[in-house]
């Protein structure tokens, strides 16, 4: 989020969050978990791109408990005819939010897209530093928490630090606390890229993974001409898996990709089409 350009309920949202206990882990290192969550995140991350939702975006400026500018937009993310992934906008007035000093540029948007529900897989980890802290309650869920930063930023790359929550059951990340790194400060008058600390919190989807259902931000950025006080609020919301994926199924056993017939072809003998 700039100034000049800045940007930028569930079960779990809001959720009661017990004392952070900060002994040791039992019967599992802290290590193990962080394989085993990077795994689950990969897994999630994929899953959920097979999913369709209603994403629902709204930033404002305020001047105490009054809004002085708003930026909104509610859209779909769907499916075409081809399987190709779509943004279908429903809901876009007039953004208001210059009226605060403020205004979003391509980096807000992606933002909203992939950082706010921050996903930390095996293929990533080793970008980051990741520190145990503890262990403590959210609601019903015994968590494991870890701090995260990055290791070096690279180039004009964006990343994620603060603080995770890892669920001690299936070992996924079911809350997120933090902001986008690096933020960018005035230099020779040039324009200023400040970020609002955010919390995501996640639901459980089809009784398998944690999806990101709610993020809120409400904090202050500090500019080098003035304090612009910004709260965002983004719900995701109607997750439903997309279509049928096909596998071709021999004698009782997948074919590998490499063995299976060119779209539109008929099935070989003893082979049939299974969905799932």
């Amino acid at each position: 989020m700039l100034t000049c350009a800045c940007l930028m309920a569930p079960s779990l949202a809001m959720a009661d969050e017990g004392p952070l206990d900060k002994s040791e882990p039992k019967g599992i290192t802290s290590d193990q978990i962080i394989q085993k969550f990077a795994a689950k995140e990969k897994e999630f991350k994929e899953a959920r791109d097979q999913y369709t939702y209603r994403q629902d975006v709204k930033v404002q400026t305020l001047d105490g408990s009054t809004v002085t500018g708003e930026y909104r937009q509610v859209f779909d993310v769907v499916f075409d005819d081809q399987g190709k992934r779509l943004e279908n906008v429903v809901f876009a007035p007039q953004s208001t939010l210059e009226n605060g000093g403020l205004m979003m540029d391509q980096g807000d948007f992606d933002d909203i897209r992939q950082r706010l529900p921050f996903v930390l897989t095996s293929d990533e980890i080793n970008e980051y530093s990741i520190l145990y802290v503890g262990q403590q309650q959210e609601d019903e869920l015994h968590c494991y928490v870890f701090d995260i930063t990055p290791k070096q930023i690279v180039g004009k790359k964006r990343y994620f630090e603060g603080r995770i929550w890892v669920d001690d059951h299936d070992f996924q990340i079911v809350k997120t606390y933090g902001k986008t790194v690096p933020q960018i400060h005035s230099k020779k008058g040039k324009e200023e890229h400040l970020y609002p600390s955010f919390t995501t919190w996640r639901q459980q989807i089809d009784n398998q993974y944690w999806f990101p259902t709610y993020t809120r931000a409400d904090d202050v950025l500090h500019f080098q001409m003035n304090d612009v006080h910004i709260r965002e609020i983004v719900k995701y919301e109607n997750y439903k898996r997309f279509g049928a994926k096909s596998r071709i199924v021999f004698e009782g056993k997948e074919l590998p990709k490499d063995q299976q017939p060119a779209q539109g072809g008929q099935n070989a003998p003893g082979q049939q089409a299974q969905q799932k």
